[in-house]
């Protein structure tokens, strides 16, 4: 499988951006998990701290201090932020996967098409190159015929000539 994803990245481009997409993207999933525990454990301490307060130390509501339901709720909100974007990026991850294993299919496709071709290649040029003795020595035979032909021919004529020689002088 690496070898493949290494041909991949030589061969495609698009394969190379594809996995630095997807090391990008789990770096970032990475990172948000650590922000989510962070913000976790941060609210457990606060919680934890400010839990046991005087109950004159400010102005509660409900025996809830305002400050505290504040921090609560900002870190609600950027823990429900983290974890929607940590499902879009596993989303994008998986969509990545895929591409990756569609363009693997086609590299494989396109591989083997390519060496088929190749082979169908080297089988014409062999042929081309029996054709082309065919044809040097079908031309050599061409060639040595007609200086037979030019022989036979003045020999005819001379032939003739000397028939013609002897029919005048008879």
């Amino acid at each position: 499988m690496a070898w493949l994803n290494s041909e991949l990245t030589q061969a495609n481009p698009f394969c190379a951006v594809s996995e630095l997409r997807m090391k990008k993207l789990f770096d970032d999933r990475e990172n948000l998990h650590d922000q989510v525990r962070l913000l976790k454990s941060q609210l457990e301490q606060r919680n934890g701290v400010h839990g046991v307060q005087n109950p004159g130390e400010n102005a509660q509501e409900n025996g809830i201090d305002p400050h505290l339901l504040e921090l609560q709720r900002d870190s609600n909100r950027q823990i429900s932020e983290l974890k929607f974007k940590l499902v879009k990026s596993e989303q994008e991850v998986t969509t990545l996967e895929q591409n990756v294993l569609r363009l693997e299919g086609q590299v494989c496709r396109y591989k083997s098409a390519s060496e088929n071709a190749e082979k169908i290649e080297d089988e014409l040029k062999v042929e081309k190159r029996r054709l082309q003795r065919e044809l040097r020595s079908a031309l050599d035979r061409i060639e040595e015929l007609e200086v037979s032909n030019s022989h036979l021919s003045k020999r005819l004529e001379k032939m003739k000539a000397n028939r013609n020689a002897l029919l005048a002088q008879q």
